[in-house]
């Protein structure tokens, strides 16, 4: 099994400690192990690691109906290119859907990506 050192730019290989008793090589299988799931997570994680587009989906989490860009721009004190941007990232990640109605696109939070985020979290634990 190869062991690999964390925080390099390279994978290096290098002998599992046995300082402390760990089954080292159990460790090291679910260490490198693939998981497609994390990688969906790692994105989702990601885009919710900025507070402007975590407060974007609260906003949209607790309002009662979708809302339009051109409401979600003034409560942030934001330029619209700026909000624009943080609902793209949302909209890649899943996390908001939106449906574009003449000039103006309405946004929702999308539960069921949510919900799994918050699932992965607890999966970890």
């Amino acid at each position: 099994m190869v062991y690999y050192r964390p925080m390099t730019t390279e994978a290096k290989p290098v002998e599992p400690p046995s300082c402390c008793g760990v089954e080292a090589e159990q460790l090291i299988e679910v260490a490198t192990a693939p998981d497609g799931r994390l990688v969906t997570a790692a994105a989702l994680f990601k885009a919710l690691s900025d507070e402007t587009r975590l407060r974007i989906v609260r906003t949209m989490a607790r309002s009662q109906s979708e809302l339009c860009e051109c409401n979600i721009v003034p409560l942030f004190g934001l330029s619209q290119s700026t909000i624009s941007y943080h609902l793209k990232v949302l909209r890649e990640a899943g996390l908001v859907e939106c449906e574009k109605r003449g000039l103006w696109a309405y946004y929702r939070v999308n539960p069921r990506v949510l919900m799994a985020a918050v699932k992965t979290l607890a999966d970890l634990a």
